[in-house]
């Protein structure tokens, strides 16, 4: 029991380092375009995000939870070589996180999480441990990997029409106006920051504490599937810690990268954003802030002046996009194939 509960206790540390790595990570789509358009100063931004993204696992429900929660099946493992499973598919998630934000690539920690997950259960245990969702669609059900994927894939698309129409709509609506709009825009984006920082927060911290609960769950610590309130404060403090850290170095190319933002422009992404991941949140759909920011803004950048967005930059994106899920996944199958001998007597 002694070493089980060690176990444990590491892998949800190793969760709680994720979801600060996450928040980091995302910080820099949360707070760039806020920055770039100079309607706050990096403090001022760290601080509005940090709080909203505290609230967000509060108030926003555990839908996602459920969800990450519920697409790999390991539950006829014993305890401790189901949790290092896991374990090593969270450490994964982690260096992926930490080699694209020394690199500056706004990648997806959803999609390192998810790929990290996949690798380790089928390294360890074979496809047939995973809840592909295949058989439930026929029936109308989704979930499992397919709802992952699906969310996590339909949801850029989704920010990048909506921006791309809400710019159009806001362009509409200002015709006309006078210079000193600006101003006006600046100063609201503290409201709608503080929205998509709050949809972030929602989202985003939902997934760490889905895999918590069901290490909880696997080591016989509660006795059902339900996420204890401490694990939502845990991995609210952690993401919200992640964001007052900052990443400067995505900042510069979600903010100024992939093309030139003004007050309106933030203004019109950090809508789209947040209601975008919002809504997926209430749904239950783990979405991508950096998918969702980054599509918003080539969406806005479209809508006004395409041969200004540098779609260059764009491509970088969306291919690392294309190779977090199979990159995080071969790092958790390496990362098994060291760490899971030493458990191998303890029997799958």
């Amino acid at each position: 029991m002694d070493s089980l509960f060690t176990i444990a206790a590491i892998t949800v540390i190793v969760l709680v380092v994720f979801d600060y790595t996450n928040g980091f990570h995302d910080a820099s789509n949360v707070i760039a375009t806020v920055i770039a358009s100079r309607a706050m100063t990096p403090v001022q931004a760290v601080c509005v995000v940090g709080f909203f993204e505290f609230l967000g696992p509060l108030l926003g429900g555990t839908a996602v939870a459920d969800t990450i929660g519920s697409f790999v099946d390991i539950s006829d493992f014993q305890a401790m070589p189901a949790m290092i499973i896991i374990l090593c598919g969270v450490i994964a998630a982690v260096a992926w996180n930490i080699i694209t934000w020394r690199l500056g690539i706004p990648s997806s920690s959803s999609h390192a999480l998810v790929g990290g997950l996949v690798g380790s259960v089928m390294i360890a245990a074979g496809g047939e441990h995973i809840v592909w969702g295949l058989d439930e669609l026929s029936h109308g059900h989704v979930i499992g990997v397919f709802k992952v994927l699906m969310a996590l894939l339909i949801s850029p698309i989704i920010g990048f029409w909506a921006g791309f129409l809400m710019h159009r709509w806001m362009g509409i609506l200002l015709r006309g106006a006078r210079p000193q709009i600006n101003r006006k825009l600046r100063r609201s984006q503290f409201l709608t920051t503080a929205a998509l920082a709050f949809a972030h927060g929602a989202n985003d911290a939902q997934k760490s504490m889905g895999v918590i609960t069901l290490i909880l769950l696997l080591g016989g610590f509660i006795p059902e599937f339900i996420v204890p309130f401490w694990v939502i404060v845990v991995c609210a403090s952690a993401i919200a810690l992640g964001i007052m850290s900052g990443g400067w170095r995505i900042v510069r190319t979600v903010g100024f990268g992939i093309y030139k933002i003004r007050p309106l422009h933030a203004v019109n992404a950090q809508i789209t954003a947040g209601a975008v991941i919002f809504s997926a949140a209430l749904l239950g759909g783990p979405v991508s802030t950096t998918h969702v920011v980054s599509s918003s803004i080539m969406g806005i950048g479209a809508s006004e002046r395409p041969r200004a967005v540098r779609w260059a930059k764009a491509a970088d994106i969306i291919s690392t996009w294309i190779f977090t899920i199979p990159g995080s996944a071969c790092i958790a199958a390496m990362t098994y194939l060291v760490i899971g001998q030493w458990f191998v007597p303890v029997g799958l």
